[in-house]
């Protein structure tokens, strides 16, 4: 029932919600932590005392209900309500009575089925309207929700249609006016770049053909100087700054980092910076962020004076950074970074970045400008600016030219934007309040799915992002979940660890008590048994909406940290059986479903085209398990005859011991995973 009101309450400014209960008021404290442990929306709570009365010796807590709701009425004269109850005992009653008094005061009752039975069903009648109020009634939250959209909305939101707008998210949903993003933008041609391997040639094609009057704009979270493109290729650095001796403007916003001694990236990233600044290039070390927080977006635009069509954008999990350059097979890139002692002394890394091409790029430059245009200082910290000053650091940025028209159409995609900045002061002019469309873009198109999910994430954590996933699983019995996470944390440390295996386990056990065994969770190792740290950030919902981005499965990516996300809805379809996976009209889409098909392939090592028994759902999870667990069969076997083919095991998270969890819990909120959201949003846990 938490996840109706929550799901009730996004979009609404600042909603009155009020707890109706007959139970007496030194239950309180008891009902409030209840209600907050089962992260149910912030609200007053009305209840009764005990005792006798003036006029009985016992309180009714019926009278006290009907009371209660005329005060209601009375004291908030301008707001329609949702009345939510249950039919075990006289809440149909009561609210019937309420709406035939103020039927212009009540939107709609919504009833839980508890009532065991043979029970005589109460007043109003299951499927009754109360003269024009509509009376609905399921036995649980998830139900009661989409039964609401049926009688006030048409069908559950988008599944009459088949379009973007079924999809993506409306200006209005994205919540943020202050944007000059649109909507989406249509006529996109959108290419899956699986691994480093995958991508840097291609960026160092568009780099490389950059010339006199083009662009080349990027933001990125940890940027090598020295890191080779291709194999005894030109450095990152130098690729760059031939472009700006060519006389391409170059820019771009790298997040400065954390201090050196933390290991972050705060030396490389100001080598990058100080490197192409020498060769007229203009590279930010960019720390407008919430304490703690950094610029995890991830994306290179260039575009051409010349010829538009030539055109392009490329975002995703990709740094721009060491370790990144890898490939299918999982051997590593030569160029390491320090990293947890599990994954080896070159780690092997899967990751995945879009090239886009058409009105979209133009997209993407407006996330580069709306931040580089921030008035505000890049660095408020004495610590960081001081330094700044001496080395002279470019802290201001420079004017940029004016926007250029969109590039041409360039395929069938049509591509939404979503993002997330946190609600920080002073706040950003482009997001007054944050913006969390990234995670409102991932709970639309899960409210969708009846198949199947196919995720890849790097963290997987927490259970505000859980929960949007666990709704998905209640409410539609045959959807699967697949999940391709790494076998062991990015870090070492009896301090972190502890921290964010407690995140994960709280999130798994929350879909696996959703969906049982139609949750799959899978981590990947080469085929020499070593770890690969998945690092992508990948969605595909049956085979129709896909999303690449930086945006992680947790609560900071959703909240607290800048972010940016391509969800792709092809116009294409794939007619290959089955045609329509969910159902509803939508068919499979040629990019999520071949998107998926090549990471199952590398996954469960086959070649292009061995994909016929993964089209269907239901097929693809069976091959997925049978190959997991023939793998692990293996190496319980210790590792004799031959090596299954395929790369997945099955995925196993040992959470802290409660001893640990003292320490764990607070440091995994406050530092591993923290919130971003205006404090209303906080209380109400919504996005």
């Amino acid at each position: 029932m938490a996840g109706l009101l929550n799901r009730l309450l996004e979009g609404e400014p600042d909603p009155p919600v009020v707890y109706l209960s007959n139970g007496p008021w030194n239950l309180a404290g008891v009902i409030s932590r209840f209600l907050a442990r089962h992260e149910f929306p912030a609200g007053a709570l009305l209840m009764t005392d005990w005792g006798i009365s003036p006029t009985a010796w016992f309180r009714s807590g019926k009278a006290h209900k009907r009371a209660e709701l005329e005060r209601l009425a009375a004291d908030l004269p301008d707001v329609r309500w949702v009345l939510v109850g249950d039919d075990g005992e006289h809440d149909p009653e009561i609210y019937a009575d309420f709406a035939r008094r103020h039927p212009d005061r009540v939107v709609a009752i919504a009833l839980r089925t508890v009532a065991p039975p043979g029970t005589p069903e109460p007043a109003p009648r299951i499927g009754d309207r109360v003269g024009e109020v509509p009376v609905v009634a399921a036995p649980d939250g998830s139900d009661l929700y989409a039964r609401l959209h049926a009688v006030l909305d048409g069908p559950e939101p988008g599944t009459e249609r088949t379009g973007p707008e079924a999809w993506f998210l409306s200006a209005e949903e994205r919540g943020n006016d202050a944007t000059r993003l649109r909507a989406w933008t249509e006529g996109n041609a959108v290419r899956a770049l699986v691994d480093g391997r995958s991508y840097f040639p291609v960026l160092l094609d568009a780099l490389e053909g950059a010339a006199d009057g083009d662009l080349v704009f990027f933001a990125d979270w940890r940027g090598d100087p020295d890191e080779q493109l291709v194999d005894d290729g030109p450095r990152l650095g130098e690729i760059l700054s031939r472009a700006a001796r060519r006389g391409a403007l170059v820019k771009g916003l790298v997040w400065r980092s954390h201090l050196d001694r933390f290991q972050f990236s705060a030396a490389q990233n100001r080598d990058l910076s100080e490197d192409v600044n020498d060769d007229g290039g203009e590279v930010l070390l960019d720390q407008r962020v919430r304490p703690m927080g950094s610029h995890h977006q991830k994306f290179v635009v260039v575009r051409h004076a010349d010829d538009p069509r030539r055109d392009v954008a490329f975002l995703g999990g990709i740094d721009l950074g060491h370790s990144r350059r890898d490939d299918a097979d999982h051997g590593g890139d030569p160029q390491t970074q320090p990293f947890a002692d599990p994954y080896g002394g070159s780690p092997a890394w899967h990751d995945v970045q879009v090239q886009v091409q058409g009105p979209a790029v133009r997209e993407v430059e407006d996330v580069f400008r709306e931040r580089w245009e921030d008035p505000a200082a890049l660095t408020r910290l004495p610590w960081q600016a001081l330094p700044d000053m001496l080395r002279r650091l470019d802290r201001e940025p420079s004017h940029l030219p004016e926007p250029r028209p969109d590039p041409p159409a360039a395929g069938s995609c049509a591509v939404q934007l979503l993002r997330t900045y946190p609600n920080r002061w002073p706040g950003y002019p482009f997001a007054p309040d944050g913006e969390r469309s990234a995670a409102r873009g991932y709970a639309k198109a899960l409210r969708r799915a009846r198949r199947l999910v196919y995720v890849e994430d790097q963290y997987l954590w927490s259970i505000d992002v859980a929960r949007v996933f666990a709704e998905a699983l209640r409410a539609q019995p045959r959807l699967h979940l697949v999940a391709v996470v790494p076998r062991f944390p990015d870090q070492d440390g009896r301090f972190s660890v502890p921290a964010v295996m407690l995140g994960h386990a709280e999130a798994l056990e929350m879909v696996r008590e959703a969906g049982g065994d139609r949750v799959q969770v899978f981590d990947v190792e080469n085929r020499d048994g070593e770890p690969v740290y998945v690092h992508a950030k990948v969605c595909v919902v049956d085979d129709v909406w896909a999303a690449v981005g930086s945006d992680n499965f947790n609560r900071r990516s959703w909240t607290h940290d800048s972010e940016l996300t391509a969800a792709v809805l092809d116009a294409a379809r794939d007619e290959r059986a089955p045609a329509d996976p969910a159902g509803l009209g939508d068919g499979a889409r040629v990019f999520a479903r071949e998107l998926r098909l090549r990471l199952l392939r590398e996954h469960l090592d086959r070649a292009d085209g061995d994909d016929a028994d993964l089209l269907d759902p239901d097929s693809a999870v069976a091959a997925l398990r049978a190959s997991a667990d023939a793998l692990d069969t293996w190496h319980a076997g210790g590792r004799t005859g031959p090596r299954p083919p395929g790369r997945l095991r099955p995925h196993r998270v040992q959470p802290p011991p409660r001893w640990q969890r003292l320490f764990a819990a607070p440091a995994y909120r406050l530092v591993f995973d923290p919130d971003g959201r205006p404090p209303r949003m906080k209380l109400r846990r919504t996005m």
